[in-house]
């Protein structure tokens, strides 16, 4: 049997989440979910479409309860084939080592996965991350603020994340 790609999309506070899921593992999650988001995901993969809402079933679930309050460590597989050398070592590092309600900044990243990624570079990679939310490139912040942010609506999403993770102090505002 071929290999393929399944995709499933959660709706959350801060938009609707798509997952991309192949039989290794969560290789992508995006914000929005259109044809050609997924046309373009799957391409990137190599892989065909699979309709298969069992494989993406514990990425949902995860996503979903993670969204609510109700879970603070993903413990789905990750398939990190689309990425290579520095950005996947800096990115594995960043997944294993920065948990829940805690940030790391660009530097201490840098440092973390070896040195090898200057403090310029590892903002560059966050912003290319593939699998946002679940590799938590929001927990990575400048050393005077928040730094940058490429999902969602930017750095609002980024700032309503921590505020979700308890990092930052909700607002008169927060909705959560």
């Amino acid at each position: 049997m071929a290999e393929t790609v399944a995709f499933a999309s959660v709706p959350t506070r801060i938009g609707d989440i798509l997952a991309a899921v192949t039989e290794d593992g969560v290789a992508a999650t995006m914000w929005g979910d259109d044809p050609d988001t997924r046309a373009r995901i799957a391409d990137r993969l190599g892989l065909p479409v699979a309709d298969d809402p069992a494989r993406t079933a514990e990425t949902v679930a995860e996503l979903t309860a993670y969204f609510r309050g109700e879970l603070r460590e993903f413990g789905v597989a990750v398939d990190w084939r689309i990425m290579t050398g520095a950005r996947r070592e800096v990115l594995r590092t960043l997944h294993s080592t920065v948990p829940y309600g805690r940030v790391v900044t660009y530097g201490e990243l840098a440092a973390r996965s070896g040195g090898r990624v200057p403090a310029r570079g590892i903002g560059s990679i966050m912003g290319g991350n593939p699998i946002p939310i679940i590799v938590p490139c929001h927990r990575v912040v400048a050393s005077d603020g928040l730094g940058g942010f490429s999902g969602g609506e930017g750095v609002e999403s980024k700032r309503w994340l921590l505020t979700h993770e308890g990092y930052l102090p909700p607002t008169l505002d927060w909705d959560m």
